[in-house]
């Protein structure tokens, strides 16, 4: 078991500022720098994964198997069998298959180190309480709950238990993103003033995204996410008001509860805007950041590979890589280390702030002004 440690408070600019002088080169050679290689640290940290669907399977398990820092150590999951073949093929033992009902036991099970928790978004909160009471350290997917009352009753959880809760924001350690953080700390295009993008997909059938019994919203808690957050991330502030409004459904029957898309300006107090867009009925992928100085503009802006950007000084290339691998890498380290860790809880709660606002302001046509 890592040692007790409380999680530490970390700004967002603090933690920006430790990020993106090291991960950069981190993510264009695929390794950690060397005094926090494999050699270095020769005891992997026991992980489980909470929910095997498909983000788990095709992400994260890749990503685990490369971790430099990581191991599978057990799994929770609604299916025993799927859980007891999980365990046959990844080679830990059938004890260390846990259902949601009995996370609990994982109490008992000390090479089970750290949580990550990627079940549908109304049982973030849940799911992640429940492990930080077993004594674990929990990852949680995106968004970190459907509501600021969750989010605060998370850290509450992860206060009382003396363990870290972070976010899975895999973006922070993408090179495309290192470089729109070093640019906007750096003021190398003066500060953005004017940022646009959006993120959606048409979804051609209704699954549990769809529904807000289990989602909390549509694809403002789904994909969105991603251009409030990486608005912010370009601004370098949070912003302090936002007006939003809700596009007519074009199917209805498929979207009952939650809304089809979403349009919102979000203001900061620079003066800087941010006009946004999320859809499950239109395909968008992209961001675009513009300074007195210059701009950048990644399209496609959110996907897991094959991002792609340019400036006004000509296209930007790096190589590919797993975002994951890098993500979990560092945030081991940081838990090996007692260092602050990557992606706080903090982030996750702010952004679930700006989602209040979003679907407030949609809701009643007034501007929101947003506390956090």
């Amino acid at each position: 078991m890592l040692p007790l440690r409380p999680s530490p408070s970390l700004s967002r600019r603090g933690f920006l500022a430790r990020t993106s002088t090291g991960l950069a080169a981190a993510a264009a050679s695929r390794m950690l720098p060397r005094s926090l290689n494999a050699a270095a640290e020769p005891r992997r940290i026991g992980i489980v994964l909470a929910g095997l669907g498909n983000y788990s399977t095709r992400e994260l398990l890749p990503a685990i198997q490369e971790s430099q820092h990581l191991k599978l150590v057990g799994v929770v999951t609604g299916s025993a069998d799927k859980g007891v073949a999980w365990a046959r093929e990844h080679g830990f033992p059938e004890r260390n298959v846990w259902s949601y009902a009995d996370m609990a036991r994982m109490a008992d099970a000390p090479e089970a180190e750290l949580v990550y928790v990627v079940t549908p978004n109304s049982l973030h909160a849940e799911h992640s309480i429940a492990a930080l009471r077993a004594g674990k350290h929990v990852i949680c997917e995106k968004p970190m709950a459907i509501s600021v009352a969750e989010c605060d009753q998370m850290m509450a959880a992860a206060t009382a238990a003396n363990r870290s809760l972070t976010m899975g924001y895999r973006l922070h350690f993408d090179p495309y993103h290192q470089e729109l953080i070093r640019r906007a700390q750096a003021g190398t295009d003066g500060p953005y003033l004017a940022m646009s993008g959006g993120f959606g997909f048409t979804m051609g059938r209704k699954v549990w995204r769809a529904e807000r019994a289990l989602a909390g919203g549509g694809p403002l808690m789904d994909v969105g996410i991603y251009a409030l957050h990486e608005a912010c991330l370009a601004a370098q502030a949070d912003p302090v008001a936002l007006t939003a409004r809700e596009r007519p459904k074009k199917r209805p029957d498929l979207f009952v509860d939650v809304e089809e898309a979403l349009d919102w300006t979000m203001e900061f107090a620079n003066g800087a805007r941010a006009d946004l867009f999320t859809s499950y009925a239109d395909n968008m992928n992209r961001f675009r950041a513009e300074g007195a100085r210059g701009w950048i503009e990644l399209e496609p802006a959110y996907s897991y590979r094959g991002l792609k950007a340019r400036t006004h000084e000509g296209p930007l290339t790096y190589p590919v890589v797993r975002q994951q691998t890098l993500h979990l890498d560092a945030l081991a380290v940081a838990l090996r280390q007692g260092t602050p860790v990557p992606a706080p809880a903090t982030l996750g709660r702010r952004d679930m702030v700006i989602i209040e606002g979003i679907y407030e302001s949609a809701r009643t046509g007034r501007r929101v002004t947003l506390r956090y």
